[in-house]
């Protein structure tokens, strides 16, 4: 009987997992199910693009997983029975079974308790979220006000982008530290260069109290807004906290350092679901910096597990931070393998291209998830060396 490993979720953590996994190990000895909302693969960095206008390369999942042995459910997921070891999907009464479940369903947006967020304002943490801003922005017309709330890394991106593509719009950016505060004096510096050459106005140490249907009111004052777009940061699914999992008070699983739940040997978490600790016990950030190197590491894992190998042991980092500041414009902010900041930046067109490259590189690593040839190994089975193997054991 095949080891039977269900991937939920194919975003570029799960994605990547999944036709790892598919590269480490013997067809006929595994069936590997990706289940995903959606039948194509969403490039999330690259939905601020999508929102002001821009045509993106269609992605369908089943050429992606063609010829790998991966088989892509198109479903979505609705319940998760951990002691059963059973996942419930809305395309079919019959539940999914595991042996061994990868849980990377990610994140979406959160209005983060503000009231009139869900109502009037807009979102790009889904392809379809972007899809509505995008038709909502070609109905404007020049001179309409248009609030970006948060001045994260998703906040300077879709601003910029669309102060870009949209000079006739008035763009207003609201962050509640200042403007790249988190960023080396230089890397700060540029960002506000940039936002000032394209004509955004920015509101530092601004909180947002609410968003109307055609305004956001601030603890400074009220601004009108034709368009709200939210940025404020991202929420997990529900599902795993819905479980016997353990999870944190936000919902993320906790895993240990092979990215594998710390109360159910047979789960593991990947991606923004994950709550994992990089270097210095940091905990790593909800980002594609860190999906894919979990993905990679995850998989890896679970393979060597399966096959009877030394599990590898590695600790994920960060080398920089890349922001996209329109099409001829970007910032990358070099950093510390635990994400703390360094002096250098990069900036201009060279790290806008620079950027370009990593978003390519990120779907690539989904396309090809491993760079190198590789033998596919056998699951053990029953023994090892004469004893019974329990892959959840070692």
């Amino acid at each position: 009987m095949k080891h039977r490993i269900v991937v939920l979720g194919a975003g570029y953590a799960g994605a990547t997992a999944a036709g790892r996994i598919a590269r480490r190990l013997r067809r006929e000895d595994v069936r590997i199910t990706l289940v995903n909302a959606e039948p194509d693969f969403v490039e999330r960095v690259r939905m601020h693009q999508l929102a002001t206008g821009q045509e993106l390369k269609p992605r369908p999942l089943a050429e992606v997983f063609k010829g790998t042995g991966v088989e892509v459910r198109v479903a979505r997921v609705t319940s998760i029975d951990t002691d059963a070891k059973t996942v419930t999907v809305d395309d079919t009464e019959d539940p999914l079974a595991y042996d061994t479940l990868v849980y990377a369903l990610g994140s979406g947006w959160t209005d983060q308790g503000v009231p009139g967020v869900t109502e009037h304002a807009h979102q790009i943490a889904s392809r379809a979220g972007a899809l509505r801003l995008r038709e909502r922005l070609t109905e404007l017309t020049a001179g309409a006000p248009v609030v970006v709330v948060g001045g994260g890394l998703t906040g300077l991106e879709v601003a910029t982008e669309l102060a870009e593509s949209r000079p006739d719009l008035d763009i207003a950016l609201v962050a509640r530290d200042g403007l790249g505060a988190w960023l080396s004096p230089k890397g700060r510096a540029h960002v506000c260069k940039v936002a000032a050459d394209l004509g955004i106005t920015v509101h530092e140490h601004t909180t947002v109290t609410a968003v109307e249907a055609d305004a956001v009111r601030t603890d400074a004052g009220r601004l009108p807004a034709a368009v709200t777009i939210w940025t404020t940061g991202f929420a997990v699914h529900p599902l795993a906290a819905a479980t016997s999992l353990n999870v944190t008070d936000t919902g993320r699983i906790v895993v240990d350092a092979t990215m594998r739940s710390v109360s159910h040997p047979d789960v593991y978490a990947i991606g923004d679901a994950a709550y994992a600790l990089g270097h210095n016990d940091k905990p790593l950030r909800m980002s594609c910096a860190s999906g894919i190197p979990a993905a990679w590491h995850a998989a890896d894992v679970i393979a060597a597990r399966l096959a009877g190998t030394k599990v590898p042991q590695t600790v994920i980092g960060y080398t920089h931070q890349c922001i996209s500041l329109g099409r001829n414009e970007g910032l990358i902010q070099m950093v510390t393998p635990d994400d703390t900041v360094k002096e250098r930046a990069w900036t201009g067109r060279g790290a806008a291209r620079y950027k370009e490259l990593i978003c390519k590189g990120a779907y690539w690593s989904v396309a090809k998830p491993v760079m190198y040839p590789v033998r596919r190994r056998r699951v053990v089975g029953l023994r090892v060396g004469g004893r019974a193997f329990d892959a959840t054991a070692a």
